[in-house]
């Protein structure tokens, strides 16, 4: 399959990688010193799973350079959503799918405004990764999973899931019901984000102290909540699911929004615990823990504050 990354970034690079190394032809949309180095050395993956390095990947910050493709892996930052989807196009033709691996529950929405909405699949991913330095994207292991919407029997996608069947270092599952899935894992990535960004702690840490674990956990049911105002169906076992997940995580794991934040980027705030927040207002769901993240982080939310 000929396959687009769109945000060739830690998750982006490292699913495009799996891809690439399982012989797909992968072309990476990326920018600045991280594309630099992926035109002149290519593109390295250190993790448990096994370390992999393709010198001749396809690096691009042009998408029109690349022309159509079967699938284009959507995967940058919600804060550049809009940019990144106007530049889909050229990507497009008679049978493309976009396979959006964001965070939130507005992704496939926010893409929809610059191509049809008929041509998104949604989908999530678990994984911890990072950009080690540029063109090197590091994987402490953990759990590795991706589930996308396999659209009925669409036919690019089922090709799509007979290639991932064959990655080494991640599994990637067809599901059918896509909104269920994106909110649970919005319920627990609002979680997730919100204690280690609140605390500047890795998950490890989160779990040494009682009550930052039961802050996590009152985040948790306050998600359920407003799920279930919005007409889902979930219960405090899904909390328990996920605190159970978040505990078989390496010590050191730290939310993306937590590495922005360290770093001085901007947050997906916005579209986590603010999206809480304003659901909560919007439905009357008492979100107390949510607004205090929101609070707490939005003079930040748009990347580090000057110096007065």
């Amino acid at each position: 399959m000929k396959i687009a990354v769109m945000g060739a970034g830690a998750i982006g690079g490292y699913v495009g990688g799996r891809l690439a190394e399982a012989g797909e032809e992968v072309h990476l949309v990326a920018r600045g010193a991280h594309l630099d180095a992926l035109r002149a050395a290519g593109l390295r993956i250190e993790s448990p799973f096994g370390d992999v390095s393709l010198p001749d990947i396809h690096a691009t910050n042009d998408p029109s350079e690349i022309g159509p493709v079967d699938i284009v892996l959507f995967t940058v930052k919600l804060v550049d959503t809009e940019i990144a989807a106007s530049a889909l196009m050229p990507l497009m033709k008679t049978g493309t799918r976009i396979v959006t691996l964001q965070n939130g529950i507005d992704s496939a929405e926010m893409i929809s405004r610059h191509v049809p909405r008929d041509r998104i699949a949604e989908g999530i991913i678990y994984i911890g990764a990072q950009i080690k330095e540029p063109g090197v994207i590091a994987n402490p292991g953990g759990v590795n999973r991706a589930v996308v919407d396999r659209m009925g029997d669409d036919p690019t996608l089922g090709a799509f899931f007979d290639a991932c069947s064959r990655l080494k270092g991640i599994d990637i599952e067809p599901t059918g019901e896509p909104r269920k899935v994106v909110w649970q894992k919005f319920i627990a990535l609002v979680a997730f984000s919100g204690v280690t960004c609140i605390t500047r702690l890795p998950i490890g840490a989160v779990y040494e102290h009682a009550d930052t674990l039961e802050f996590m956990r009152s985040l948790l049911s306050e998600n359920i909540a407003v799920a279930n105002a919005c007409g889902l169906s979930f219960t405090e076992k899904d909390a328990d699911t996920a605190v159970d997940l978040f505990g078989k995580q390496p010590y050191s794991q730290k939310s993306s929004m937590l590495m922005d934040l360290e770093n001085g980027k901007p947050l997906e705030l916005e579209w986590l615990s603010g999206r809480v927040h304003k659901l909560g207002m919007e439905l009357g769901v008492p979100t107390p823990a949510n607004t205090a993240v929101w609070a707490a982080l939005c003079p930040w939310a748009k990347g580090a504050r000057p110096e007065k």
